[in-house]
C-alpha cells in the first residue's frame, strides 16, 4: 500500500480486505478502529473524512498497525483502550483485555443488590483479580453509594486499575490492595465479584493466538484443573462476606458444575448457573450461608 494518492475509504476497505483474507473475524470493524486510531478520528470524523487523500505518513502508521493486527495482537491492545459496559478503559500488556461476555457479572452482581434493596444504599464490594478495574469501575459507576476494593497480585495491574477509577471519576470510593485474592480483604463485605484464571495449564497452548501470544499468562492459568483460583476465592469469600451476602464469579466453559460444588462444599447456598448472551454458561452467583 505506498503512495499518497490513496484516500482514507481506499485505504480503510484494502485493510479490510487483507484481515478477511487472513481470516480476522472482524475484519471491516478492525480495518475501521485502526483506520481511525492511526489519523485520531472516531467513527464519525472518519466516515466524513473517507475521500481525503492520505500522505505517505499517515499511509505508513496505518500499515504498521496492520501488521500487528496481522500478527494476531488485538485491537484493543493496538489501541490501548477498550469499551466495557459504556466506559472507555485503558489497556495495557499487564492486564486482560475485558470482554463483552464479562458483563454478564456486572448484571448478575446489580441483580443481586436489587435483590438485597435500593441502589442508593451504601455497600461495601470486593473485586478479587482486579485487572483493570473494568467489573469494580462498572459496578462504582452504578452503585452511587458504595465503596470497593480491588486486589490483584500484579502491581501493574494495580496501577492501572488506580488510573482507570481516577479517569473513570470513582476513584474517590476505590481501594486497591497487592495480594493473593482476599487474603488482604477485611470481612463484612456486601458483594465479591470476581473474573479469575480459568484455562487449564494444558489447554493454554491451543488457545487463539489473540489470547495466547498476547494475555499475560498468570491472568489466564487455572492451573491443571482450571480450578485452582475457584478454591482460593470460595475460603477468601467464605471469610470476606458477610451472612446472606452474595458472590458473583465467571467461569470458562463447562466449568459451572465444578465450581459450584466449591462454593456449595465452602459454605455457600442458592447457587445459580447464568448464561451469558449467547447462552454459554458464563457465571456462578451464590450467597454465604449463616
Amino acid at each position: 500500500m505506498t503512495g499518497g494518492a490513496l484516500s482514507i475509504d481506499t485505504v480503510r476497505r484494502k485493510v479490510a480486505r487483507r484481515f478477511r483474507e487472513c481470516g480476522l473475524g472482524t475484519p471491516d470493524l478492525d480495518a475501521r478502529i485502526l483506520v481511525g486510531h492511526a489519523l485520531g478520528l472516531d467513527h464519525a470524523a472518519l466516515m466524513l473524512a473517507g475521500q481525503r487523500r492520505l500522505a505517505a505518513a499517515e499511509i505508513a502508521r496505518i500499515e504498521a498497525l496492520e501488521a500487528r493486527r496481522l500478527c494476531r495482537e488485538p485491537v484493543a491492545r493496538i489501541t490501548g483502550t477498550k469499551e466495557f459496559w459504556g466506559l472507555q478503559f485503558k489497556i495495557t500488556p499487564d492486564v486482560l483485555v475485558p470482554r463483552p461476555e464479562t458483563e454478564t457479572v456486572v448484571e448478575e452482581a446489580l441483580a443481586a443488590v436489587d435483590r438485597m434493596g435500593a441502589r442508593s444504599r451504601a455497600l461495601r464490594i470486593a473485586d478479587l483479580g482486579v485487572g483493570s478495574g473494568a467489573i469494580l469501575i462498572a459496578l462504582l459507576a452504578e452503585l452511587p453509594n458504595a465503596r470497593a476494593i480491588g486486589t490483584d497480585r500484579d502491581p501493574a495491574a494495580l496501577v492501572l486499575a488506580r488510573e482507570n477509577a481516577r479517569r473513570l471519576g470513582v476513584a474517590e470510593r476505590a481501594a486497591f490492595v497487592a495480594c493473593d485474592f482476599g487474603a488482604a480483604v477485611a470481612p463484612h463485605c456486601d458483594l465479591v465479584v470476581t473474573n479469575p484464571p480459568y484455562i487449564r495449564t494444558d489447554e493454554i497452548a491451543e488457545l487463539e493466538p489473540d489470547v495466547r501470544e498476547f494475555d499475560p499468562r498468570s491472568a489466564i492459568d487455572g492451573g491443571l484443573d482450571g480450578l485452582a483460583a475457584y478454591r482460593a476465592v470460595a475460603d477468601h469469600a467464605r471469610h470476606i462476606l458477610a451472612p446472606g451476602a452474595h458472590l458473583i464469579a465467571e467461569i470458562g466453559k463447562g466449568q459451572g458444575g465444578h465450581v459450584a460444588a466449591l462454593f456449595a462444599a465452602a459454605g455457600f447456598g442458592g447457587i445459580r448457573i447464568v448464561p451469558d448472551l449467547a447462552g454459554i454458561s458464563r457465571v456462578v452467583a451464590a450467597v454465604r450461608n449463616p
